[in-house]
């Protein structure tokens, strides 16, 4: 091959970075791939004025780009799961390597999309899918082939970092910060698939199946997001020596693997506990390397546009090898000998923080400490906070040593149904990572 002739699809944030940074580093790039690569068409609803197109054949119909003989990469950046998924099917079909930014594509209808690409002999990139500029599929895939796998975790959404950060930082709300984060173009108008977990999913699943082998399950991965992550609690958990952090955490334990993105409680002198704003980091424990952290910007048009690049120049290096000798779409070449069950969350374990609103009565802490040792709950801490102004209840803060899931909500439950004690526990897993 000449060249690798590319088909960019969407000039989007992502589309257009990728497109400037191709423009401006080609010399680099074209050196580091060993053969020329040229931008042949583009398919955007509409032109930029930050990308000069002049010289590319340009269409309104991105699926022009897929029919395109003369591509041989479709670069998909348009987003979504529906016309997104279209367009990658179809170029596959038409033979032709798909290069994707786009995580929940992959999380979503990844198996459907690998297998028909493993028929045609063709390959999926998807490094900008997971951590923006961090490379941590490349990692994942290559770097850490040695290893089992034993966990991850993960910061992997930056708006959902940055508020849990302010809140830190500042004393303020959840809604405060994330009008804030909105202002500031960190969070969309309509912020759900960052705020409640579902975009940490997307990725966590990605990495799951990378690490351990599994099918890509979305629908199987536990997810709960911070907005209902009170200042109270966020300052309480500073006293203890932690911080909150939203993390997606993949473990496997002698049972199956743990898929879970909640919020937890990180002790503050941990690296994911020091990982602030809008950055991204992820930690992978070895069995033979231990602990490593990768670090870095997890979203913006060219964090996210490096990543990208980085699949166009390894296909770019591996065209002419034969289909069955490239790494495989999820790392495993192979099928796995004995890919592991995805645990129901009542089978995962963790440590807990509980926050319980009580009336201050001779006896209260003696009932609520009893119903934890019939549960077998260790209690590693117990703080009793004063009266504040005329307020009846005081709150009371446990730290409770790890359990499996279905036991500490049982315990919940019963401390609920105790009399003297109001609204609903606040409860917080708590990671030693």
């Amino acid at each position: 091959m000449k060249s690798l002739k590319l088909g960019i699809c969407g000039l989007g944030t992502v589309g257009s970075g990728t497109f400037n940074v191709l423009r401006r580093n080609i010399e680099d790039i074209n050196a580091r791939a060993g053969i020329p690569v040229d931008i042949v068409q583009v398919g955007a609803r509409r032109d930029r004025d930050d990308c000069d197109t002049s010289g590319v054949a340009v269409t309104r119909d991105i699926f022009d780009v897929a029919d395109n003989a003369e591509v041989d990469v479709v670069v998909e950046m348009i987003g979504g799961t529906t016309t997104a998924y279209e367009l990658v099917m179809k170029a596959i079909a038409n033979g032709k390597h798909v290069v994707t930014a786009n995580k929940a594509l992959i999380a979503l209808h990844g198996n459907d999309i690998f297998a028909a690409a493993e028929q045609q002999g063709v390959a999926v990139h998807y490094e900008a899918a997971v951590a923006g500029g961090i490379p941590i599929i490349q990692t994942m895939r290559e770097g850490l082939v040695a290893n089992r796998i034993e966990w991850l975790a993960g910061i992997i959404n930056g708006t959902g970092n940055f508020i849990l950060t302010e809140m830190f930082d500042k004393g303020v709300d959840f809604d405060t910060v994330l009008t804030q984060a909105q202002e500031l173009g960190y969070a969309e108008a309509d912020p759900t698939f960052d705020v409640e977990g579902i975009d940490a999913a997307h990725k966590l699943t990605i990495l799951a199946s990378l690490a351990f082998g599994i099918p890509l399950q979305f629908d199987k991965v536990f997810t709960e997001g911070i907005s209902k992550i009170e200042p109270q609690d966020v300052e309480y958990a500073k006293e203890l020596g932690y911080r909150i952090k939203h993390l997606g955490i993949a473990r496997k334990t002698d049972l199956g693997v743990e898929l879970r993105v909640h919020p937890a409680l990180v002790g503050e002198r941990r690296l994911l506990a020091n990982v602030d704003g809008v950055m991204n980091a992820v930690m992978v424990q070895g069995d033979a390397v231990g602990p490593t952290l990768y670090y870095g910007a997890g979203a913006g048009a060219e964090p996210t546009a490096s990543a990208v690049i980085s699949d166009i120049v390894d296909l770019a290096r591996t065209l002419s090898m034969a289909p069955e000798f490239r790494t495989g779409h999820l790392g495993y070449n192979a099928s796995h000998p004995n890919p592991p069950l995805v645990l129901d969350i009542a089978d995962s374990v963790s440590a807990s923080y509980l926050r319980l609103m009580v009336e201050d009565h001779p006896g209260t802490l003696a009932n609520i400490t009893t119903i934890m040792a019939d549960n077998g709950l260790d209690i590693e801490s117990l703080i009793q906070k004063e009266h504040e102004s005329d307020e009846p209840v005081v709150p009371v803060i446990l730290l409770v040593g790890a359990a499996k899931e279905s036991t500490v909500l049982n315990a919940i439950a019963q401390v609920e149904a105790l009399q003297e004690v109001k609204d609903k526990v606040a409860r917080i897993r708590v990671e030693a990572l």
